[in-house]
C-alpha cells in the first residue's frame, strides 16, 4: 500500500478509541445484546402467520404496533435515564420484556396487538443507551471511530439475529423461538445492568440535571440531523423490500439472503473506512450520497450478482451515514438531556425503517420493482435538500457572518459550542 494511502486510512483511530477504559467491553456486550433484539420482527411474523394462522397483513399490524410503541417510548425512556439513571430503566424494561415474551405465545391475536404496542413502549433501550454511553466514554475528538465501531456492531447483529430466528422458527417452532428471543433479551438487560456503562462523562456535571426547556436544545440543527437520520433508514428500509421484489420478479428469490449479506458486508467495510480516514463527513452529505446511489440500483437487473454490484456504492454508505448522525447528536445535545436526544435519534431511525418498507412495497405493487429503489432514494435526496438551508446557515456562522448567527439558547443550556458536527468545521476538530 502506498505511504500516502497508509496515512489516510489506518488503524490508529481505532486503537486510540478502544484503549479508552470501558469502550471495548461496552461494544462487545452491545453486539451480543442486539442479536435477540434484531430478531424480534421476524419472530413475531412467524408466530402470527404460522402459530396463529393469520395473514402477513395481520403480522404487519403487530410489527407496526411494536414499532409505534418503540418510537414513542425511546425518548421517554431516554429522559428517564437522564433523570433517574440507567439501572432503574434497565430493571423496568427488562422485566417488561420478560413478561411480554413469556406470555405472548399464549395470547390470542386481539390481545397480542395492543400488548405488542406496550412491549414496544417499554422495549429494552440498548441501541440508544450504547450511543449515549459512547458519548460519555469517548472525548468528542475521538467519537467518529467509536461510532463507526458501534455502527459496524449493529450490522453484525442484523446479519446474525434474523437468520437465527428464521432457522429456529422453521426447524423447531415459532413458539420456542419467541421464548428463546425473550430469554436472550432478558439476558441482555441483565448484562447491561451488571456492566452499568456511564451515561455522563467524567468531565460532565453529575447528579440531577438542571431543567432545560426543549426549545433551548432541540434546535434547527438537531432537528435537521434527526430528519437526516429518518431519511437514511427510510432509504435502507425501502432497499430491503425492493431487493426481495427484484429477485422475486427475476425468479431468483433464493439468492435474497446472499444479496442482503453482501450488502451488509459492504456496509461493514464502509463503516470501517469511515472510522479510519483522517477527516469527517457531514451527515447531510452522506445521506445525500446514499440516496442518490440508491436511485439507480434497480437498473442492475434481476440477476442476483448484478444486483450485488449495483448495491456496492449505496451499501458502503449505510454504516457511515448512521454513525455520522449518532456522532452529530452526541455533540449537539447537552449532557443532561443526551439520553432523551439519543432516544429521539432512535425514534427517527425506527420511524424511517417503518415508513421505508411499506412505502417501497406500495410503489412496487403499483409499478415495478426497480421503482422501489428510485422512489425511496428520491425521498431521501429531497429530505437532504430540504435541510440544506440549515447546513448553509451554519457554514455562514462558521465563516463569521454575524447575520447568520443563531440565537444564544444553545450556549445557555450547556450544549457543545465547538465546531458544527453537521458541517465542514468538524473536519479540523477531529483530525
Amino acid at each position: 500500500m502506498p505511504p500516502e494511502v497508509r496515512t489516510v486510512v489506518n488503524l490508529k483511530p481505532y486503537r486510540e478509541a478502544l484503549a479508552l477504559p470501558g469502550l471495548r467491553s461496552l461494544l462487545l456486550v452491545s453486539v451480543l445484546a442486539r442479536i435477540p433484539l434484531t430478531a424480534t420482527g421476524v419472530t413475531l411474523t412467524f408466530h402470527v402467520v404460522l402459530t396463529l394462522d393469520r395473514g402477513y397483513g395481520a403480522a404487519g399490524l403487530v410489527g407496526a404496533a411494536s414499532t409505534v410503541g418503540a418510537a414513542l417510548g425511546s425518548p421517554l425512556l431516554g429522559r428517564l435515564v437522564d433523570r433517574r439513571g440507567l439501572r432503574p430503566v434497565l430493571i423496568l424494561t427488562t422485566v417488561a420484556e420478560g413478561v411480554f415474551w413469556s406470555a405472548a405465545p399464549a395470547l390470542p391475536y386481539p390481545v397480542l396487538l395492543p400488548t405488542a404496542f406496550l412491549a414496544g413502549l417499554l422495549a429494552l433501550p440498548v441501541f440508544s443507551v450504547v450511543r449515549q454511553s459512547v458519548a460519555a466514554l469517548v472525548p468528542a475528538t475521538r467519537r467518529r471511530p467509536a461510532y463507526a465501531l458501534d455502527s459496524m456492531s449493529v450490522e453484525l447483529s442484523f446479519m446474525v439475529g434474523p437468520a437465527l430466528a428464521v432457522a429456529l422458527a422453521t426447524t423447531i417452532s415459532p413458539r420456542i423461538t419467541m421464548w428463546a428471543v425473550g430469554a436472550g433479551i432478558v439476558a441482555s438487560g441483565i448484562c447491561f445492568w451488571l456492566l452499568n456503562p456511564p451515561t455522563r462523562g467524567t468531565d460532565e456535571p453529575a447528579g440531577p440535571p438542571r431543567k432545560v426547556a426543549r426549545r433551548e436544545w432541540l434546535t434547527p440543527r438537531l432537528l435537521a440531523v434527526l430528519a437526516v437520520s429518518l431519511a437514511a433508514t427510510l432509504v435502507l428500509g425501502g432497499t430491503d423490500v425492493a431487493v426481495v421484489a427484484v429477485l422475486r420478479a427475476g425468479g431468483e428469490v433464493g439468492w435474497t439472503g446472499a444479496v442482503l449479506t453482501a450488502w451488509a458486508a459492504v456496509s461493514l467495510v464502509g463503516g470501517f473506512a469511515y472510522g479510519a480516514v483522517s477527516r469527517s463527513f457531514s451527515p447531510l452529505v452522506l445521506v445525500a450520497a446514499l440516496s442518490l446511489t440508491t436511485i439507480p440500483v434497480g437498473l442492475g437487473g434481476s440477476h442476483w450478482w448484478l444486483l450485488c454490484l449495483a448495491l456496492l456504492p449505496a451499501g458502503a454508505l449505510c454504516a457511515p451515514t448512521i454513525a455520522s448522525t449518532a456522532d452529530a447528536v452526541s455533540r449537539l445535545a447537552p449532557a443532561g438531556v443526551r439520553g432523551e436526544a439519543m432516544g429521539l435519534h432512535g425514534s427517527a431511525v425506527t420511524v424511517g425503517i417503518a415508513l421505508g418498507a411499506p412505502l417501497a412495497g406500495a410503489v412496487i405493487d403499483a409499478s415495478a420493482p426497480l421503482w422501489g429503489f428510485a422512489v425511496t432514494g428520491a425521498i431521501g435526496a429531497l429530505v437532504a435538500l430540504a435541510v440544506l438551508p440549515v447546513e448553509l446557515r451554519q457554514r455562514r456562522v462558521a465563516a463569521g457572518d454575524p447575520a447568520a448567527a443563531p440565537t444564544p439558547t444553545g450556549a445557555a443550556n450547556g450544549a457543545a459550542t465547538g465546531p458544527d458536527p453537521t458541517g465542514p468545521a468538524v473536519t479540523a476538530s477531529t483530525r
